[in-house]
């Protein structure tokens, strides 16, 4: 069977397309064929080329159908994917290209590569062992030769939502700049508050001149909100407005929300692009002190991006904290600092009382060192903290659970134990920084990742492409399907070696060895419980 479509990605040769249901591996099992019924093309599409050649000139391809046993059989591509995003072509076949005005630009007059060729790929995984297939790749994030917008004709928007990020404010002022210094595109509106701001009115017209210092300011200039995700009520907004670009700043929740406005915007058959700009605090940290003691596994909620933005600047926020309990601690004898940091479900397994648990291990510390720093996520322990206090039931507008204070729970478990069990009397500090880490301004490493990121959507937006988010994999800028990064939260393997890393860094017991509870879960499903413990981004 042979079906013809109309892509921005071509080949000489015909391509065979497949539609995935595994997200970390090539597409070898569980592999749902992509047929002449499955007209969703913004759907998250696997290519798999015969030959390594990818398009250099819009035209119709030939899409063939064929079976996943083919797939391990055929071994001429050496198992290299494609994962694409959509492109307004795909349901718009007959949209017009336009030379880029990029290239009259006079930031880019001297540049001799100024575009990305079509043949450029980014790898999802660079550590491979001989003979293994060449795996996932991403198309380059970058300036093409061809747009599909006039500049006069673009009417773009640009929303933020959820919690406070460092950094938003960078990528609101890098979009604008951006689309009007390198495109010549005068048009940019902001939404204010989230996404009710599209069906509530709240908008303001976004010029160079308004957005010029933003970046020196915390928290975002549009405002935001958690919910109010309505996709009928936005994309209409959107369809009266005549807005044809629109740069959506969120987490994974409103990432959703991004592509079920893409959809919606295929279904009704607007050129309307529609690119996430990634957005959380979380990520890995490993420059850790001998005598801190961390319940926490922060990592950015990302699976296949190398990170997103805000996460030096909180890290580098958090260690002023960190460093002022831990100076409060060793400046008196027996001090205990503890310091809680955001991390919803990012917390590992322990237990308070008994032999090898922390209580026992903060008392060796003392003992040791004469102090003892804890660092935990707001997530660790709850189900310790509901014993004690009123469960909370519910969530946020946002989907997330709502959360006991661990902090003061753990601060005064501490306190009764050293003071009515053991007699022993402490100095104990207790700082809370969360909500001071996430409202400040952006660091200079972050201001330049954020422009790379809001350069990055602006090209990959003009170049016509849609329902995409960008950001580096493996250090490389890529375009990623919108799905593919919401589709699971990422997770922390307390098996692996990077929690490993920061155990030996940190010389801390790993609870998992003696907690009972873990244990009974571990002979059952051998670890896997443990590794798919989830992470989620602020």
């Amino acid at each position: 069977m042979e079906l013809s479509l109309s892509s921005s990605l071509h080949s000489t040769t015909p391509a065979s397309f497949y539609l995935s249901t595994n997200s970390t591996s090539p597409p070898r099992q569980n592999l749902g064929l992509f047929s002449a019924a499955a007209s969703n093309f913004s759907s998250r599409v696997l290519l798999k080329f015969n030959k390594s050649s990818i398009l250099r000139q819009p035209r119709p391809v030939i899409v063939k159908s064929q079976s996943s046993s083919e797939i391990t059989n055929d071994n001429d591509d050496h198992g290299f994917v494609l994962e694409d995003v959509p492109h307004l072509t795909s349901f718009l076949p007959d949209l017009p290209p336009y030379p880029n005005p990029l290239k009259y630009s006079q930031a880019y007059a001297i540049v001799k590569n100024t575009f990305v060729s079509p043949e450029d790929v980014v790898a999802q995984q660079i550590v491979v062992q001989k003979g293994s297939p060449r795996g996932i790749h991403f198309r380059r994030a970058g300036p093409r030769e061809k747009v599909y917008f006039k500049p006069e004709q673009v009417h773009a928007c640009i929303v933020t939502c959820g919690g406070l990020c460092p950094g938003i404010n960078t990528v609101i002022r890098e979009i604008v700049c951006g689309l009007h210094n390198m495109y010549g595109v005068d048009d940019v509106l902001g939404i204010q508050g989230g996404y009710r701001g599209f069906y509530s009115q709240n908008t303001i017209k976004l010029t160079p001149k308004l957005v010029n210092d933003i970046h020196k300011r915390g928290g975002t200039f549009l405002q935001t909100s958690r919910g109010g995700h309505d996709t009928k009520k936005i994309v209409d907004n959107i369809q009266d407005r005549g807005i044809n670009q629109v740069y959506i700043i969120g987490g994974d929740g409103t990432h959703k929300g991004a592509a079920a406005i893409s959809k919606e915007v295929e279904k009704r058959g607007l050129q309307v692009a529609v690119v996430g700009i990634p957005k959380t605090i979380d990520n890995d940290i490993a420059d850790l002190l001998q005598n801190h003691f961390w319940l926490t596994q922060v990592l950015v909620g990302w699976q296949v991006i190398d990170k997103s933005f805000g996460f030096d600047t909180a890290v580098e926020e958090a260690q002023r904290a960190i460093n002022a309990a831990h100076v409060e601690a060793e400046c008196v004898a027996n001090g205990v600092g503890i310091v809680k940091l955001m991390g919803r479900y990012s917390e590992s397994p322990f237990y308070l009382e008994g032999q090898g648990g922390l209580l026992e291990y903060v008392e060796q510390r003392l003992k040791e060192n004469g102090h003892v720093l804890i660092v935990l996520a707001e997530g660790a322990g709850q189900e310790y903290v509901s014993q004690s206090a009123q469960a909370v039931n519910g969530t946020d507008a946002s989907g997330n659970r709502l959360l006991l204070d661990v902090g003061l729970w753990l601060t005064q478990e501490v306190k009764d134990h050293f003071t009515n069990v053991r007699k022993m009397e402490i100095n104990l500090k207790y700082i809370d920084p969360t909500y001071m880490i996430r409202a400040i301004p952006s660091n200079a490493y972050d201001n330049i990742y954020c422009t790379l990121l809001a350069q990055s959507a602006v090209h990959g937006t003009m170049a016509g492409y849609t329902g995409f988010t960008v950001g580096p994999v493996n250090s490389r800028h890529a375009y990623i399907p919108i799905n593919r990064v919401t589709e699971k939260t990422n997770t922390v393997r307390l098996t692996d070696r990077m929690w490993a890393r920061l155990l030996a860094s940190t010389n801390q017991p790993s609870f998992l060895q003696k907690c009972e509870i873990v244990r009974e879960r571990a002979d059952k499903e051998t670890m896997e419980v443990i590794d798919d413990m989830r992470i989620t981004s602020i």
